[in-house]
Parts: C-alpha cells; structure tokens; sequence
C-alpha cells in the first residue's frame, strides 16, 4: 500500500501551466507543426478516472437548490474542484448531480489515494 501523503507529494510534484486545483493540472502538452510551418501547442487529453477507481470520501445527499461549487467547497474546500466531484460519479455534466433533490453523490479522494469504498 503506497503511503498517502507520498501519493499526494508526487501528484502535486509535477510542474505544470494549471493551478494545483484544475482538473489539467500536471497533464503535458503536445506540439505540432502546421503545412505552413506555424506551431500549435495543445493539451493532451486528460482521461477521466472510471469512478470505481475513486476511493470514496463520502456521500452526500443533495438537497433542493443546492449547486455542485457549494458542495465541493464544503468537502473538498475548494469550490473549483467540483470536477472532482464529477469524477467520482462519472458525470459530464456537473448539473446532472444537483438536479433531483435526495439524489446521493460521492466525493471522493485524491485520484491514487487509497481508502474505504463505500460505493
């Protein structure tokens, strides 16, 4: 079993042109060269962790009118980590989460941080 706060020392090691807190953060980018010789940089793209990977947190029990940015501040204490949140259950539209009040959410850990999996 992989220490956890060395998990979370070489997730945060890595240099990167995105905050600590972006879900890009630490993800490389890529270059190329166009038929006209300019050079395009991009992102490579960042694979979305199957959320039975994710060890769980908790869960949490949406009730009517909340939104995805209060949720994550309250757990994560960061509202931009809401993405996080989506990770943990396999949403790609963050607003599908809040949508029907008593739904349960998962928050997760870290991607690579082991714990208890409640789900």
């Amino acid at each position: 079993m992989i220490d956890p706060m060395q998990a979370v020392l070489q997730l945060t090691s890595r240099a990167s042109l995105f905050p600590a807190n972006s879900r890009y953060h630490g993800i490389d980018t890529m270059s190329m060269e166009t038929a006209d010789g300019r050079t395009i940089v991009y992102i490579k793209r960042r694979f979305v962790p199957e959320p039975e990977t994710l060890a769980s947190a908790l869960e949490h029990t949406v009730v009517q009118g909340e939104r995805l940015d209060h949720i994550a501040a309250r757990y994560i204490g960061d509202p931009e980590q809401f993405w996080r949140i989506c990770d943990a259950n396999g949403a790609m539209d963050p607003s599908e989460l809040t949508e029907v009040a008593g739904r349960r959410i998962r928050v997760s850990l870290l991607e690579g941080i082991s714990g208890v999996n409640y789900g």
